[in-house]
């Protein structure tokens, strides 16, 4: 045992020492014209603080002359110029030697600092111990398109400052993630649940065009759940190890599925324009031969043409954010519309899969890849080592609005997967849903919704403090399944929410005929008047609970007619077309 010890101390001492050789911090270099020509331009450097610190202040940093010695790798005292770097900060290029050899030659000849320019991907500039206690100038990295672009801008007479600022906690740009989410959330929500709920009580028009048709929902199943959650692995996994080709993929499918999303959330409002009704002429061309309305042609090109735009000018981060983020809000709605979670039971089994999934990719995969990096907040950002360089567009994003060195070399944008909304998303829409059928004034939609709030101000929250990727469904899933399981448990409604009985418990009766013999029963006093259609063409369609909107209760929409024995009611329901979509418990 005693024996053992000194191994021990040595091991540990050898660790320390590779943990104290890789400590590096993001900086910034501030580069003027000593002509006074253009305005002042931050560039980022890696740095190692145990060379030596720089000022968190730029106002106590020195603006000292930038010198380019990049034709030499300064290895030896033969590379120096004859009369030395005095109060200049030298260019040199990386390679040949050592950093500390550089940094020592540079420091003998009179530099404050230096800067060298690296063609590869930057390394924290490493030493040990006895050599960062002989150094006293600060040692940095600069990428060579930087340098390149410096030269450009600003000519060859150029100071520099070299300085780090503090990170802030909190950037103001998670303002904008936060409205955008919540209000993705809320009115996807709102406008699902709504929907759902007028086709159940609302005939189909089928002679009103295909524009008139709305997206059939789709029932989320365990199986189903299962299979989407296996997808999701494999092809995080894929996108790992092959992102460079995979990435074209996504972005083609983004491109894709947004222009549809977008059609989806502008047809409403393109349908109430009083001009282009007229319709293209017979034709037997695919789709064409529908004759769709001019009005939602140009509709339809306009999506696409939008989507191509962001396409072809992706990359740029000045303003291309902005229609990613149009796009992706009109992705996460149409989404929301088109999947369906028909009860409670089945949010919870998808919410804690998916919970289980970003907790597994954000935390565990750092211990299984031999680069120590989370295989989701590789992915989401893009692998620092892509010859692409291309960004996977399924995510908000949003540029940070401080000039901190984060923000300058690492992460020039705040991201929140789209995940991250239609999630939390799905149980909000179904919680609208249920508190129509149980007349509850909305009040699980409000409480999901504020829940959902919450949950991702708690994950901006643990974002600042770790200064770290974060799993948002890690506090969002807990918020929002608490939440409206606690308000269900509370209103003594736990076991309709659960099963999604609820909705059928409110729906009246119709009035069918018990024989044939005997004729239409006459409706009773509190049911709705409905109007006459011809037999064979109206369909009997329950009255409307009294929070539904005023316009689905014109008497245009509602139709009565004979309808089947009492004895084929229940499979009357259990058939019927998906447009007006009863439920039965």
């Amino acid at each position: 045992m005693t024996a053992a010890a000194p191994t021990v101390v040595w091991l540990r001492a050898a660790i320390l020492l590779f943990v104290a050789q890789v400590t590096c911090e993001y900086g910034m270099v501030r580069v003027v014209s000593e002509t006074g020509g253009p305005k002042g331009k931050d560039y980022c450097i890696l740095y190692n603080p145990q060379w030596a610190h720089l000022p968190h202040d730029l106002g106590k940093a020195s603006l000292l002359q930038l010198r380019d010695w990049t034709a030499s790798m300064l290895c030896s005292p033969s590379d120096l110029p004859a009369k030395g770097f005095s109060n200049q900060i030298p260019l040199v290029m990386r390679g040949n030697c050592t950093f500390y050899e550089k940094v020592r030659l540079a420091q003998g000849s009179g530099a404050r600092g230096l800067l060298i320019v690296s063609k590869e991907t930057l390394v924290p500039p490493g030493g040990n111990k006895t050599q960062y206690e002989e150094i006293g100038i600060p040692v940095a990295l600069l990428s060579h398109k930087d340098m390149v672009d410096i030269f450009k801008s600003f000519g060859r007479a150029v100071r520099a400052a070299l300085h780090a600022p503090n990170e802030p906690l909190l950037d103001y740009n998670m303002v904008v993630i936060f409205i955008m989410a919540v209000g993705t959330v809320a009115l996807g929500g709102y406008w699902a649940g709504s929907r759902d709920v007028r086709k159940r009580y609302m005939k189909h028009k089928r002679d009103d065009g295909p524009e008139k048709q709305e997206d059939e929902a789709v029932d989320v199943t365990p199986v189903m759940t299962c299979v989407f959650v296996v997808m999701c692995c494999s092809m995080l996994v894929l996108l790992y190890y092959f992102y460079d080709h995979l990435v074209y993929v996504i972005i083609g499918i983004f491109c894709l599925a947004s222009s549809t999303g977008l059609y989806s959330c502008l047809s409403p409002l393109v349908q109430r324009l009083p001009f282009g009704k007229c319709r293209v002429p017979d034709n037997n061309l695919p789709y064409f031969h529908k004759r769709p309305q001019v009005r939602m042609l140009l509709l339809a090109l306009f999506c696409v043409a939008v989507s191509v735009v962001w396409g072809v000018f992706r990359n740029e981060d000045q303003w291309a954010w902005i229609l990613q983020d149009a796009l992706g809000i009109a992705f996460c709605l149409y989404m929301l519309k088109t999947i369906r979670l028909p009860t409670f039971k089945a949010c919870t089994l998808l919410l804690l899969v998916l919970f289980v999934y970003d907790v597994f990719f954000v935390f565990i995969t750092p211990f299984l890849t031999k680069s120590g990096n989370s295989i989701m907040v590789e992915v989401a950002t893009g692998p620092t080592d892509s010859a692409t360089h291309e960004k996977l567009p399924m995510v908000l994003k949003v540029p940070r609005l401080n000039t901190s060195p984060l923000a300058l070399c690492d992460r020039p944008f705040s991201l929140l997967g789209f995940g991250d909304i239609l999630v939390p998303g799905l149980l909000v829409a179904y919680c609208h849903r249920f508190d129509i059928q149980v007349q509850s004034s909305r009040i699980y939609f409000v409480a999901c919704t504020i829940a959902y709030g919450i949950g991702l101000l708690v994950t901006f929250m643990a974002l600042a403090l770790m200064q770290r990727g974060q799993p948002a469904l890690l506090y969002l899933v807990p918020c929002t399944l608490t939440t409206s399981g606690a308000l269900a448990l509370w209103r003594r409604e736990l076991g309709m929410f659960w099963t999604g009985s609820g909705f059928a418990k409110d729906i009246p009766q119709p009035s069918w005929a018990p024989a044939a013999a005997q004729g239409p029963q006459p409706p009773k006093e509190s049911e709705a008047t409905l109007s006459q259609q011809p037999p064979g063409e109206a369909q009997v369609m329950p009255a409307l609970p009294a929070e539904q909107p005023p316009e689905l209760t014109e008497p245009k929409d509602v139709a009565a007619a004979p309808g089947p024995q009492p004895c084929s009611q229940l499979t009357w329901l259990l058939h019927a077309p998906r447009t007006t979509d009863v439920a039965v418990p």
